[in-house]
């Protein structure tokens, strides 16, 4: 019985580690990419073999939005280390919004902020920017900030293109646990439906001004989730376009409003008035929220709205690279190029290598940095404090990744085509990266007697090694070992006869002085 007693807890401490380990185990499903057979975004042959990735890769993607007319993906960040769940800094989740052509992502507020990256298409986004309402196209390449609690919507205005985007969302401030980022919508009455409809009827009403049928009907029109299909209203140009849903929405509007039947009281308004007829209301939705909230009214400019002095988005495929040479370019975008980088602490940073170059051994004294492969194929090496290898994995199109603050790491291009990866650093401010290898390093500038006797080595044998490579930043690709000999034996032949011509030239020069 003493036995049975002492194996009991045993045995459940080892179920609860088989769990954990379970829960922890990286998953590797088809569901990874933007769409299945999208093989430059995520390789369908490579989904789902089950291999560990590293420790600094991140392949958790969770489905926290699923519509109609698209969905929502996002990758949770990591604390550093992994079990300081209580340290919040430098923690960042990684979304991923995809919505088909001629699609609307209803207005909404996050309780997170965010930054907008535009990977494919072009976008509409409408947000509020000092209490009045901004709306801006985005095309590829494009960034824009929006704050925590600000009302924004976005609409896919590319013809016939899916649209794709990827945005960091602050998690700093967020417990860890639940979903990443909590959304409230003010469009929709399905799930989740919109946080006006939480209101009882009565204060609605008073609030609107409006009659309990005219908010049904529009309050309650919507019931197809966050990413829904978008036409024009009636008598609207393509560039007004605020109705919402298709030919199908006139049969089910019926069959909706009977469904808010029990939502609707009596005793104010027309009595029984069907609201399936196929009449245009004479309320919309946009007229019902301006009223609420103290935008509507004859005299409102709104061309004078969508300009608003708000800051005008960034383009990181327009803007000169900070870093540019013959094996690649570089990106960096702090609050001193956009100014509202600032009220998120976020950088944002663009990286493209040719085929088989590095990006030099490096160190981010200032941020946590998480990068999304955007194209091409790379290996990705991070080392731990105490100089040894904490990871050397090789990732593709659409692999997340992330650097703990201080870790040195480097990032290697295949010798098959150009490696590109895009994405965010925790800090706004400059970065000034730290390299360690290169004409720029931080061996380089320190030469002298100190930095070599800590190696062990004589100074003479520690510089030519530390000045063996002229190029800075993007280094080149490092040859085979047959290239390697043949290179060598070049270089030696080459030397021999530059030193016969040398000693030939010596005399010569002699004779002339003499």
């Amino acid at each position: 019985m003493d036995r049975v007693a002492t194996m009991a807890p045993l045995l459940m401490l080892l179920l609860l580690a088989s769990r954990c380990a379970a829960a922890a185990a990286p998953r590797h499903d088809r569901e990874w990419g933007w769409e299945e057979g999208e093989g430059e975004w995520r390789p369908e042959e490579e989904a789902g073999k089950g291999k560990g990735r590293g420790l600094f890769v991140l392949d958790r993607l969770e489905k926290v939005v699923e519509s109609e007319g698209g969905q929502v993906r996002v990758v949770r960040g990591q604390p550093w280390p992994p079990a300081s769940f209580a340290c919040r800094e430098g923690l960042m989740h990684i979304g991923f919004i995809t919505m088909e052509p001629k699609t609307l992502f209803v207005p909404q507020y996050l309780n997170s902020g965010i930054i907008v990256f535009v990977h494919r298409g072009e976008v509409k986004v409408g947000y509020i920017y000092k209490d009045e309402l901004v709306e801006r196209k985005l095309k590829m390449g494009n960034v824009l900030h929006i704050d925590a609690g600000s009302t924004f919507y976005m609409v896919n205005t590319g013809k016939g293109q899916r649209l794709q985007i990827i945005c960091s969302i602050d998690a700093s401030d967020s417990l860890g646990f639940g979903p990443p980022y909590q959304s409230f919508l003010l469009g929709g009455a399905g799930h989740p439906a919109s946080v006006l409809a939480g209101f009882e009827p009565k204060t609605l009403a008073v609030a609107f001004n409006a009659t309990y049928d005219e908010l049904a009907r529009v309050l309650l029109a919507q019931t197809r989730g966050p990413i829904v299909y978008y036409t024009a209203e009636p008598g609207g140009g393509e560039e007004e376009e605020r109705g919402q849903g298709n030919g199908r929405d006139v049969q089910d509007r019926g069959a909706r409003c009977r469904e808010a039947g029990a939502w609707k009281p009596r005793g104010r308004g027309e009595e029984d008035e069907e609201c399936g007829n196929d009449a245009q209301p004479m309320w919309s939705w946009r007229k019902l929220v301006n009223r609420f909230i103290g935008l509507g009214g004859a005299g409102t400019d709104r061309k004078a709205k969508k300009k608003g002095g708000a800051p005008k988005p960034y383009n990181l495929y327009d803007s000169e690279p900070g870093f540019r040479n013959t094996y690649g370019w570089t990106v960096a975008v702090d609050k001193h190029d956009y100014e509202p980088l600032k009220h998120s602490d976020i950088g944002v940073y663009l990286v493209n290598l040719t085929a088989g170059s590095m990006l030099a051994p490096h160190v981010n004294p200032r941020a946590t940095e998480y990068g999304v492969v955007l194209g091409g194929e790379g290996k990705i090496q991070v080392v731990f404090p105490n100089g040894s290898l904490a990871m050397s994995a090789v990732v593709r199109a659409g692999d997340v990744f992330w650097i703990p603050r201080y870790f040195p790491f480097c990032q290697v291009a295949a010798r098959g085509g150009p490696f590109e990866f895009f994405g965010f650093t925790t800090s706004a401010r400059r970065n000034r990266p730290q390299f360690l290898v290169g004409a720029s390093s931080v061996l380089r500038t320190m030469l002298g007697p100190e930095v070599a006797a800590g190696f062990g080595a004589r100074e003479e044998e520690f510089r030519e090694l530390v000045q063996a490579q002229e190029e800075a930043l993007i280094l080149p690709s490092f040859p085979g070992t047959g290239e390697r000999e043949e290179h060598g034996k070049k270089g030696r032949e080459e030397e021999e006869k530059g030193k016969g011509r040398r000693e030939m030239e010596k005399p010569m020069v002699i004779e002339q002085v003499a």
